[in-house]
């Protein structure tokens, strides 16, 4: 079992998978929501329980071999994980506002309400709802006001810079490369390109709610 050596404060669709892939060239093992699909060991019902009884989380059996975790649902418990890993480097990964609205629309909210009524995904769907960005993943009415979902990004974000000490916190935009990941986190650079995965494109022809 290893601690949280890198915490991902930033949302999903925010450039977090490259990003996973980036942490898992350098020698981290990392959790991302794709994890919930492939490992069977993992169990969305863990951080629905975190979420409600927050004194009880058990973080480093949800982690278990994991060395860091980005995206969603990980994100939600930033605080969390910090007060619980506080040698632990943060990352957050951003990009505008309208750009990321308009990319959760095309893909993970899109793929949410597609998968409405397959009750296979009944666990993963209440989870989103409970844990991420208060529903409005999954909430067709809430989500078309597009202004409140936005600001809910920006405050998000904002808290994030707020909570966390500056020398500890790396801010990445999307479209960034190793340069300033690897000084933070006082790695080499790797001597292949920076990975660009899961396009809104890419999400689509691969969506994992959705049985091919």
């Amino acid at each position: 079992m290893a601690p949280l050596k890198v915490i991902g404060a930033g949302y999903g669709r925010t450039g977090t998978d490259s990003l996973r892939i980036a942490l898992n060239t350098l020698g981290y093992n990392t959790y991302h929501t794709r994890v919930l699909f492939s490992d069977p060991t993992t169990d969305t019902d863990d951080f629905l329980n975190a979420f409600h009884h927050r004194e009880e989380a058990d973080w480093d059996k949800i982690y278990e071999n994991y060395s860091a975790a980005v995206d969603w649902p990980s994100c939600t418990f930033y605080q969390d994980l910090i007060m619980k890993y506080p040698e632990a480097k943060v990352i957050l990964t951003e990009r505008s506002a309208e750009s990321w609205y308009k990319s959760v629309k095309n893909t993970v909210h899109a793929a949410l309400i597609a998968s409405a009524a397959d009750p296979k995904h009944d666990k993963f769907r209440r989870m989103v709802t409970d844990v991420c960005v208060d529903g409005v993943l999954n909430d067709p009415i809430r989500f078309e006001d597009e202004e409140a979902v936005k600001a809910m990004f920006v405050k998000h974000n904002e808290g994030v810079k707020k909570f966390v000490p500056k020398e500890n916190l790396l801010i990445m935009q999307l479209g960034e490369g190793w340069e300033r990941l690897c000084e933070f986190l006082g790695k080499e650079v790797p001597d292949i390109p920076y990975p660009r995965v899961n396009s809104t494109q890419e999400f689509q022809d691969s969506n994992l709610l959705i049985d091919k």
